[in-house]
């Protein structure tokens, strides 16, 4: 790789800013999940009663997830939107517009009347407020990332692109924690004061985001005149290829975590296996556990490559499905528990954990946020209706169905992550390493 390449990647020894944009990045993150992963919840436990009484429960549970999909399925709207500013405006006004839009949604998602107030608007309107949420999210992600990657050191990107993927299972944990205590007032209330609650965080966020400097690798395109007049249609044009191998790459990740997580606590629940509140319980542990888990993963990267540890982790993916079910299926609450975390952890994090320098790593700085933020978004949809399609797989062949369904994403990222090039092989790892001794480190640097 020639000196040149490497410089897109940022200054050698990242900015004095590096720890704060991480930072800064992964509360924003925290947020984000916090409201985005906080309606699967309510989605899996609630929604069906509060909006879609009529119906038995399993058209119920089909009409709640169908309006998870929803916002899933207007991220890659979001991802273009944001990707594009990105691109164009830099990448910190995307991080703050994308904090106050979601947390505008999140928290009017609070105050929606239910079915029994006002009868069929009231899904109408959780479907229109989903859609925001999604449109936010997509566009939150890119923006966040690639802050932290173009701020970060050559050798270390992995490590601290992986602090605000970290940020994700925070705001899991955050999510779940807040509905672990809600639950005990009663199904009106246990679903809507974690949406209420989330306005103090936006706040919080607000004012770390709007103090973190612009990316120095957008500063320097903008000053070079190479601002791409259209980066969508650039980078669909030029790097197509890349943008499907990463769709394929993050099916794995977040279709997966759709079976494992999203799903698995909706089927925990109605077939009786534990209740609620131990369900919530297991999805805190393995949240806590991911926060460390994710960092780790990212870290893991920068001395391995990003490659073989995808590769891997999904090939563990594609045997893990089927155990994956019969261990919960014993209905010990030590295996339900084990489960999670193996699927969370191992499963979803070493992925996720991957993704923050792999993905910036396959585009073009000019192009990058757009490039990223749609192989990141597009396969959102897939991931957001997951949860319907598994409801109707069990309701045809039972718990094989869905765990046939997670060995099979894991398959397409072990596909996508033979066809993608490494981009932190052991040749840019030793050009790292010799340009990074032949240049003085500053005193402040990461």
């Amino acid at each position: 790789m020639s000196n040149e390449a490497l410089a897109m990647r940022g200054p050698v020894h990242g900015t004095k800013d590096a720890k704060r944009v991480a930072v800064g990045s992964a509360v924003g993150a925290v947020i984000e999940t916090y409201d985005f992963i906080g309606f699967g919840t309510a989605a899996a436990l609630y929604f069906n009663h509060a909006f879609f009484p009529g119906a038995d429960p399993v058209t119920g549970t089909l009409a709640s997830f169908a309006t998870l999909g929803v916002g899933f399925a207007a991220r890659p709207l979001g991802g273009i939107v944001g990707g594009h500013l990105g691109d164009r405006l830099g990448r910190k006004p995307v991080l703050v517009a994308s904090l106050i839009i979601m947390g505008l949604a999140t928290f009017a998602i609070g105050l929606l009347p239910t079915y029994a107030a006002v009868g069929v608007m009231a899904p109408v309107l959780l479907v229109a407020v989903r859609i925001i949420q999604g449109l936010a999210f997509g566009a939150e992600w890119g923006g966040a990332i690639l802050m932290s990657y173009e701020h970060a050191p050559w050798r270390r990107k992995g490590a601290v692109t992986g602090i605000v993927q970290a940020g994700f299972p925070v705001g899991l944990l955050l999510a779940n924690l807040v509905f672990l205590f809600s639950v005990h007032l009663g199904d009106e209330w246990a679903w809507r004061i974690p949406f209420l609650a989330s306005l103090a965080l936006v706040i919080v966020g607000l004012v770390i985001r709007s103090k973190v400097p612009e990316s120095p690798v957008f500063e320097d395109v903008k000053e070079r005149g190479e601002i791409a007049k259209s980066p969508i249609v650039q980078v669909v044009r030029e790097d197509w290829r890349n943008i499907l191998r990463g769709i394929g790459l993050r099916i794995a990740e977040t279709a997966g975590y759709a079976v494992s997580i999203t799903y698995m606590i909706s089927y925990i629940n109605s077939t009786k296996l534990a209740d609620k509140n131990q369900t919530l319980i297991a999805l805190c542990i393995a949240a806590a556990v991911g926060i460390i888990a994710t960092w780790k993963w990212g870290a893991l990267t920068d001395k391995v490559g990003r490659r073989p540890v995808y590769i891997w982790s999904c090939a563990f993916a594609v045997v893990f499905g089927v155990p994956m079910f019969l261990l919960v299926n014993t209905g010990m609450f030590l295996f339900i528990i084990a489960t999670i975390v193996i699927a969370y952890a191992v499963c979803q994090n070493s992925l996720a954990g991957a993704q923050g320098a792999w993905f910036p790593e396959l585009f073009q700085a000019k192009t990058r946020s757009s490039g990223a933020s749609l192989a990141y978004q597009i396969s959102a949809m897939v991931s957001g209706f997951t949860p319907f399609i598994t409801t109707l797989l069990f309701v045809s062949f039972g718990w094989l169905g869905p765990a046939l369904l997670f060995s099979l994403y894991g398959a397409i990222g072990l596909w996508a992550a033979l066809a993608t090039r490494e981009t932190w092989g052991r040749r840019e790892r030793e050009a790292a390493e010799r340009i990074s001794a032949e240049t003085p480190e500053p005193a402040n640097s990461l």
